[in-house]
């Protein structure tokens, strides 16, 4: 007998690793039910809002107040809810966090059914729902990776949904409304975060090292978080100048295409063209399911040379036709670029940092582009909308070259 023979027959009895988990296991199938709910329920309540309290002979101010107050008591308490993520795990804080908005949505649901009820509470009760939305959001980034072998593709994958449900969501609220009452909506938005928490209750995760961990005071943990954010300078480089570009173009691109799009064409072509923008976020999440660029930073900077075409069009005054295909293609480019960018930062921080960093992430994003919409309509009355876009477009050219520039953002390899 050969020696290769003694070798063929030793590897026969070695038994091969296992193989990584399939992509749609238990875990991720509960978890893409989660999220698609959630996002569909979530996409429901600006125009929920809207048709309850303008129904109610309330100005259309009142709308702005009570999405601005779920913004800022989003901003204000996502930070928190990073560092409580990392210190009770993020499946017992995003099945808390379900639980403490089923009710203010089932208050809303009920009193805009039996009428108008009182500004305040709403403005209060939305409140409550930025901090509910606060203590889950940090926990996404974190879940992804323990759930999936293939991260990129989860997060594609994920992306794609929450694409399609972005558009579902206000359509199903448009109609509810129209059938019923804004009541059926705040009803229905209620019962995807019931859905939501069933389903993460129903999740098996195991429990990694950290979990048990004798953890720090609060404000220990927020800045080891500090620590650990400032320690990667692609993590930190990409945030700063992500908040330029929130400021300058992202934030204001929402307000000032609304505005400019219904003036021009009216408001069911403003919807049309969102709805274009949300099956070309689709789109680039299949693209994300596809393609595997070896720096994947580098490659989601590129795509987002499509945002500018979008702005750019805007700006000179395209017809329809050339509007919807800008649309289409800043929605496509934007999700590949948000797909690339979650995997990194999933792959490349430790899993016990994971939540704060996602939540100064988000934070810092946020914060500016809601300095950028609030900035956006003084400054567009000043010097005019189509003028703020086309400065956005250059903007968004330069932001792209910034991200390329940068060394560790243009050189971070995919794990």
């Amino acid at each position: 007998m050969t020696d290769n023979t003694y070798k063929s027959e030793a590897a026969e009895r070695i038994p091969a690793p296992p193989a990584p988990p399939a992509l749609w296991n238990r875990n991720f199938r509960l978890f893409f039910v989660a999220r698609g709910v959630a996002v569909f329920g979530e996409g429901m309540v600006p125009v929920a809002f809207a048709a309850g309290l303008l129904g109610a002979g309330h100005p259309g101010s009142t709308v702005g107040y009570a999405l601005g107050g779920w913004t800022a008591a989003f901003a204000l308490f996502v930070l928190f809810g990073g560092v409580l993520a990392d210190r009770f795990t993020a499946r017992r804080m995003m099945i808390l966090a379900d639980l403490l908005r089923l009710p203010g949505a089932a208050v809303l649901a009920v009193s805009f059914t039996l009428g108008s009820p009182p500004l305040w509470a709403v403005y209060v009760l939305s409140v409550a729902a930025g901090m509910g939305a606060a203590l889950f959001q940090p926990g996404v980034a974190s879940t992804i990776p323990r759930i999936a072998s293939d991260v990129q593709r989860a997060n594609a994958v994920l992306r794609v949904v929450e694409a399609l449900m972005t558009m579902a969501g206000p359509a199903a609220a448009g109609l509810l409304v129209a059938v019923w009452s804004a009541g059926a909506a705040f009803a229905v938005n209620g019962a995807t975060f019931a859905v939501s928490a069933l389903c993460l209750a129903l999740m098996r995760i195991p429990r990694l090292p950290s979990d048990s961990l004798r953890r720090d005071s609060l404000g220990a943990e927020l800045a080891g978080g500090w620590r650990e954010f400032k320690a990667r300078s692609w993590l930190w480089g990409v945030i700063s100048i992500w908040t330029v570009y929130g400021l300058t173009v992202a934030g204001p691109m929402v307000p000032l295409t609304a505005s400019l799009v219904t003036e021009d064409h009216g408001s069911a072509t403003y919807g049309v063209l969102m709805a274009v923008n949300g099956a070309g976020s689709a789109v680039g999440g299949l693209l994300a399911l596809r393609l595997r660029p070896r720096t994947p930073l580098a490659a989601g900077a590129v795509a987002l040379l499509g945002l500018p075409v979008n702005l750019l069009l805007l700006g000179l005054g395209a017809p329809v036709a050339l509007l919807g295909a800008g649309q289409f293609i800043g929605g496509a480019a934007f999700a590949f670029w948000l797909v690339m960018w979650s995997t990194a930062v999933q792959t490349h921080v430790p899993q016990e940092a994971l939540n704060r960093m996602h939540a100064y992430d988000v934070a810092g994003s946020l914060l500016m582009m809601g300095v950028g919409r609030t900035l956006s309509g003084p400054v567009a009355a000043a010097v005019g909308t189509e003028e703020v876009l086309l400065a956005g477009a250059g903007i968004a050219v330069l932001v792209v070259g910034a991200l390329l520039a940068a060394r560790p953002i243009r050189t971070l390899a995919r794990v």
